[in-house]
């Protein structure tokens, strides 16, 4: 029967025979001896990890030839499935863009002009605000009116004084052509007083020679026919001269009456000096960078504002491959990006008969120098069906239209329709 110190003596003698075959001499060799068999140990327990991962390894190796196909085989087929729904997503997609056009390149327009003075003086009042919206008639600003109030008067003064001279004028000629009457009547008397006389005459001539009258008779009698053929060329010549005294009151009268035209075009030229001092709004719209004040002494032709009328479309600069399918009447949907993307309706109103850059102020000459192909932009005029009141559009604002070409339902708005 051994004992303890038998079995660790002869397990230390194990041990160090593994390592080198001495036998210890010593407590301390001994220290040293059990030192290395627990560095042998350790060595043996990694070694060991070591042998049991490279097992593994040979284990999932060995797993590999029956796993492998299947999930290959599971990889594929959620990669074709995920292919072939991209195809159709595309085509859908595709399909639905084809229907339409649209650009960036797309702005607000409106035919906005100055608010001008027509007259000068002083501006009495100002009735608007900026960026205020006014209705057509109602008052923009008041110039001082009492220097075109006296004018008015004056002018009415003078029309009435040239139709009471045209009027003489014409009664006169009336008068006249009375006096041409009279004068007629007495050539007719005249005339019949003549007759008589020459009747006298003969009858006293005759007498004279047969001896039953006297001389004295006869000659008084022929003095009668002398002194009524004076009488007769006298009325003759008074009737001639009523005549042309007649006839010489028609270019008076027409220049009385080229007065009174005169004088009525000043009167209304009053009239519309006065009633241009009132600048009131020609049509509906915004007032905007108004400049007006109070007391401010303006010329004619001032500019008082500017005046942005509410008829507003947007002008679309699209590329002319882009105009194959587009025709006018076609639906458009308009984004406005001051607004969020806010969306409004339109439809194609006209489409430009050339490039916008052939009406520049300075045309693209294309006949000279080397030639590279641009595609060119065209303008597209696009109404507003539906202006929205509670938001100020105005010329200049960026929008993006789409505009429909295509009239025919989508594969995505059939499939939309179904579900």
């Amino acid at each position: 029967m051994s004992t303890p110190q038998d079995e660790t003596f002869g397990k230390l003698i194990v041990l160090h025979t593994k390592v080198g075959g001495t036998e210890p001499k010593n407590e301390q060799d001994g220290a040293v001896a059990r030192q290395d068999q627990g560095d042998d140990s350790a060595a043996g327990d990694q070694a060991q990890a070591t042998e049991g991962a490279e097992g593994a390894t040979h284990a999932s190796e060995a797993e590999k030839p029956t796993g492998g196909p299947r999930r290959r085989k599971k990889m594929l087929l959620i990669g074709g499935s995920a292919l072939a729904l991209a195809m159709v997503a595309g085509f859908i997609y595709w399909d639905n863009s084809a229907h339409y056009e649209n650009t960036d390149d797309a702005f607000i327009a409106a035919r906005q002009y100055a608010v001008t003075s027509r007259v000068a003086g002083y501006i009495a009042s100002v009735a608007v605000t900026d960026n205020q919206h006014v209705h057509a008639g109602e008052v923009i600003a008041q110039i001082d009116d009492r220097d075109y109030k006296t004018s008015l008067e004056q002018a009415q003064a003078q029309v009435a004084a040239a139709q009471a001279n045209l009027e003489n004028t014409q009664a006169q000629k009336l008068v006249q052509q009375a006096n041409v009457e009279q004068a007629k009547a007495q050539i007719e008397q005249a005339k019949a007083n003549l007759v008589f006389a020459q009747e006298q005459d003969s009858r006293y001539q005759t007498m004279m020679k047969s001896g039953s009258g006297t001389i004295q008779e006869a000659q008084q009698y022929e003095a009668q026919l002398r002194q009524q053929e004076a009488t007769l060329n006298t009325d003759e010549a008074s009737l001639t001269a009523a005549q042309r005294q007649l006839d010489a009151y028609g270019p008076q009268i027409a220049s009385a009456e080229a007065i009174v035209k005169q004088d009525q075009a000043q009167l209304d030229q009053a009239k519309l000096n006065l009633s241009y001092t009132t600048i009131v709004a020609a049509q509906p719209g915004r007032v905007v960078q108004l400049s007006a004040g109070d007391g401010q002494y303006v010329q004619t032709g001032s500019n008082l504002a500017m005046f942005v009328p509410d008829k507003l479309w947007v002008t679309a600069n699209f590329k002319e491959t882009q105009l194959e399918h587009m025709r006018p009447g076609q639906p458009v949907s308009l984004t406005i990006d001051a607004y969020g993307g806010r969306t409004i309706s339109g439809h194609v109103a006209s489409v430009q008969p050339g490039s916008g850059t052939a009406f520049s102020l300075l045309p693209a000459e294309n006949a000279t120098g080397n030639y590279v192909k641009i595609v060119q932009r065209v303008p597209v005029k696009i109404e507003l069906d539906d202006v929205p009141s509670d938001i100020a559009l105005g010329p200049g604002m960026s929008v993006v239209p789409t505009v429909r070409t295509d009239p025919t339902a989508s594969v995505w708005e059939s499939l939309r329709d179904l579900l």
